[in-house]
């Protein structure tokens, strides 16, 4: 990870960059309702998965989200925070053994209330190793302004 100031003046709308894949694994699915408390059958239980129209089990998309957006943290921008995300879908279950990977794209630039800053939306998306996608939202960050 490497430290890159980009001020609101900085950035381009439709840059964009791509990150590298993850396989979510089955470690990934205990872990994630360890720490969450989410042990629905949908995650958890293989043998009533079977049961249901997908056969097997689902990734929690809290968990999707989670390593999605940790795919996205490749800089350190002193210049700017997150400010949320919006218009989350969950597209696509994603299953074990499943690779995903997320293309984020500068979708908006705009000024904002807070003086000396603009807002950038980043639009995220998350595809699988079928080139899929599988989850889509928005990342509003607050930049300041030069």
């Amino acid at each position: 990870m490497h430290i890159k100031t980009e001020f609101f003046e900085d950035y381009i709308l439709g840059d964009s960059r791509e990150s590298l894949g993850r396989t979510i694994t089955e470690t990934d699915f205990v872990l994630h309702a360890g720490q969450t408390g989410d042990f629905f059958p949908h995650h958890m239980d293989a043998e009533w998965c079977k049961t249901q129209p997908f056969k097997q089990r689902i990734a929690h998309g809290t968990l999707i989200f989670s390593v999605a957006i940790g795919q996205t943290a490749s800089q350190i921008n002193p210049e700017a925070f997150s400010k949320g995300y919006d218009r989350l879908r969950f597209i696509k279950p994603v299953f074990i053994g499943d690779t995903i990977h997320t293309k984020i794209a500068i979708s908006e630039k705009s000024e904002d209330k807070k003086a000396g800053y603009g807002k950038i939306v980043e639009h995220v998306e998350v595809y699988n190793q079928n080139n899929e996608i599988v989850m889509v939202c928005d990342h509003i960050l607050l930049a300041k302004k030069k």
